[in-house]
């Protein structure tokens, strides 16, 4: 599973059009390619915005889930 993937479903638990509007892109079908593509992804500007979120939500976060992806983790 890649970082962009886990964190959409198992962190947000969001749909990929409303990690989209988080992430500030055009389309929930930017979200599919970078769930896809493992040398697509997200702009440092928008992992912030989905940090930010994450935070805001008081949900779990690690900075490692941005730079390496998280295998299916026990909750």
């Amino acid at each position: 599973m890649n970082a962009v993937l886990y964190i959409r479903t198992q962190v947000l638990r969001v749909s990929q059009a409303e990690f989209a509007r988080i992430a500030g892109v055009a389309s929930q079908g930017t979200i599919s390619k970078w769930e896809s593509d493992p040398h697509d992804g997200p702009s440092l500007r928008e992992l912030a915005r989905i940090r930010a979120e994450v935070l805001r939500r008081k949900l779990r976060w690690r900075d490692a889930w941005l730079f390496e992806p998280p295998q299916a983790e026990a909750a």
